[in-house]
């Protein structure tokens, strides 16, 4: 219920932003944040509650803590919060980004496209073949450092989402004044480099003989549709398409496998329970074992409540007013969505902030954007459209590092040892890689 100040308020006409800390003037709370927002966001909303504001410099950002507030924002007013709040590191490539794009007539497009040409289960099962080659490179390159006694760093610590001021003052992005986006375009040409002559190798004429052997993978669905008359799909499209999804993936991806081998490190027990599980599996894992391994899947769901590859998910952008919970969400404004709180919540997770995969194994719940206790991909129409590939090569690249070797930590540590300390920044990283050596 509102109090009796804020129905003093909105009965006079008055804008009633949700609570919030005191703001310093023209900084606003951007030093509250610290290094590690969410962490800082989920102890704010102890006091202020799960819908929040804060002022950082010139952005006004409402922060969201709760299963049933964001189900509010990401269904009721999916619409009218759909677009995007842009980093100034990605300024320019976002102009193309399926990511990035407002929600747009071309990024519907492109949308659509990625449903249709990319991770339909026909296309996805006409690549299980791929997928499953790149994970046996990965156990090949493990059991070579096995051979020699050599530890592996289980992890991928590049990032983009530093901290930038620029993107709290927007009048600094004509100077970059930290270097970000200088960093980040230098990182993104080098990609776009290799996706080019991947391209150009494609469209090279060749021999009938040659073109009979062609990959028919996804990449030549695209190429072939850009052909066609009147497409809205042009050769910028493509490549950043590749590169959107070559980022998200593999960052993300990587990352989760890292938490979930140093919790199952941290946790003997229930790394025993998993390999006893995967014992059934005869030869190589495959993506058809995965269905019959429940409790591998509650690791994987346990894994996702703790560390959420993106911890306030991707910003949105309020392209409209809109009033939640009876406060007004004004124009304009960042929408963050805190799931990393909201996974650790007391009142939805009992024990949250220990690692029992069992909780899942009578939980019904799933990350595909229907129960929002628990979407580490988002949801509505902005959730992530690499899911379908995401969760499957999750599974299957857990599965295969468990299955296929005996894991002890590296150096001489112990569990206790080991640095469970995280890195922000579009993708939640340990500190520090985890170092383990495969038995």
């Amino acid at each position: 219920m509102l109090n009796a100040s804020v129905l003093l308020r909105r009965k006079s006409g008055c804008t009633v932003l949700p609570p919030g800390p005191r703001q310093l003037p023209i900084i606003g709370n951007i030093l509250a944040l610290g290094d590690k927002p969410h962490r800082t966001f989920a102890k704010l909303s102890q006091t202020y509650g799960p819908l929040m504001t804060l002022k950082l410099g010139r952005i006004t950002t409402i922060v969201i803590s709760s299963p049933n507030i964001a189900k509010e924002a990401l269904q009721k007013h999916d619409q009218a919060l759909s677009s995007r709040t842009v980093p100034d590191a990605v300024r320019g490539h976002h102009k193309n980004s399926i990511l990035w794009l407002p929600a747009s007539t071309h990024w519907k497009f492109l949308k659509k496209l990625t449903v249709t040409q990319m991770f339909t289960s026909q296309r996805l099962d006409a690549n299980r073949a791929l997928r499953g080659k790149k994970v046996q490179e990965l156990l090949e390159y493990v059991h070579e450092n096995c051979n020699n006694g050599h530890a592996v760093d289980v992890g991928v610590m590049e990032q983009i989402g530093k901290a930038n001021i620029a993107d709290y003052f927007p009048i600094l992005r004509l100077v970059d004044p930290q270097g970000v986006r200088r960093k980040t375009n230098n990182y993104l040409k080098r990609l776009a480099q290799i996706f080019d002559s991947i391209i150009n190798e494609r469209t090279r004429p060749r021999s009938s003989s040659v073109a009979s052997k062609a990959s028919h993978d996804v990449l030549d669905a695209l190429l072939i549709l850009a052909k066609e008359d009147n497409t809205e799909l042009s050769s910028t499209d493509i490549q950043v398409l590749l590169l959107d999804f070559f980022i998200a993936g593999t960052d993300t991806t990587s990352s989760t496998v890292e938490w979930a081998m140093t919790e199952l490190l941290l946790n003997p027990d229930k790394m025993v329970k998993a390999k006893n599980e995967l014992q059934q599996v005869e030869g190589p894992v495959q993506e058809s074992d995965i269905s019959k391994c429940p409790y591998l899947q509650a690791i994987v769901k346990e894994t996702f409540r703790l560390h959420p590859p993106a911890p306030l998910l991707l910003p949105r952008k309020a392209v409209s007013e809109v009033e939640m919970q009876g406060f007004t969400v004004p124009k304009n404004a960042q929408i963050l969505i805190n799931i990393w709180a909201i996974g650790r919540h007391p009142a939805i997770w009992p024990d949250p902030n220990s690692f029992k995969p069992e909780r899942f194994l009578e939980c019904q719940a799933d990350v595909k954007g229907r129960d929002f206790e628990l979407i580490p991909f988002g949801a509505g129409r902005r959730i992530c459209p690499g899911l379908p590939l995401g969760h499957k090569m999750v599974h299957l690249t857990l599965a295969s590092l468990i299955h296929s070797f005996d894991w002890k930590i590296a150096d001489d540590l112990t569990p206790e040892d080991i640095d469970t300390s995280e890195t922000y920044g579009i993708t939640l990283h340990k500190s520090e890689p985890l170092r383990a050596i495969p038995m």
